[in-house]
């Protein structure tokens, strides 16, 4: 293995076992409501964790979620931009499979936005703002996660160097595969709007 392969690698490492720490999880069992992953769509994220009708424990686990993200960038930026989006890249995966749950965790769009506004805040920024764009026009939570992040990466390529503008392309796919079912369900026309209950519904 390479110099430059193993200093990759533990930045990589960092965000996986930052992104692998189950907030939705702990939280919900802190706050005697359980395991999560027994109720709704069975994902760790904060929209199964607002099945539960506890909509603070939900927002606490959203906020969480970003940071793990935020962090792992922001602690590895000091080493420099591509270490940074290595950190980004294993949180996003940590979160999605964590190693503590044997690798089912959530979708990963929370620790996306972390790591968008850890590695730049305008590229943040575009991301949430569309994702609240198109959450009002078509009151589909999964299409605003699937576009918003879509559109974050495209603004990434005129905000930010081509290294990390394509780390920050690499999450889309992320982000995409783990919404394969909210796909199909969009496709077929079945896919819940937002406030509609549906606990079959994915994250």
């Amino acid at each position: 293995m390479t110099w430059y392969a193993v200093h990759l690698l533990a930045p990589f490492i960092v965000g996986y076992l930052l992104g692998s720490i189950p907030f939705g999880l702990v939280l919900t069992r802190a706050a005697g409501l359980g395991d999560i992953r027994t109720i709704g769509s069975g994902n760790i994220g904060a929209t199964n964790v607002l099945r539960t009708g506890n909509k603070k424990l939900a927002a606490a686990t959203l906020i969480l979620d970003a940071l793990k993200g935020f962090v792992a960038v922001i602690a590895c930026a000091i080493f420099g931009p591509i270490m940074a989006v290595a950190a980004g890249l294993g949180a996003v995966l940590g979160h999605n499979f964590p190693v503590w749950l044997r690798f089912k965790g959530g979708k990963g769009m929370a620790t996306a936005i972390g790591v968008l506004w850890g590695l730049s805040w305008p590229v943040g920024a575009i991301t949430c703002a569309m994702w609240l764009v198109l959450a009002a026009a078509f009151r589909y939570s999964s299409l605003a996660t699937l576009g918003g992040i879509l559109i974050g990466a495209l603004a990434a390529w005129y905000f930010v160097d081509w290294p990390v503008a394509l780390g920050i392309t690499l999450l889309v796919p992320l982000v995409w595969a783990r919404h394969h079912a909210n796909i199909r369900r969009l496709l077929k026309g079945t896919e819940p709007k937002i406030g509609q209950r549906s606990a079959a519904q994915a994250a």
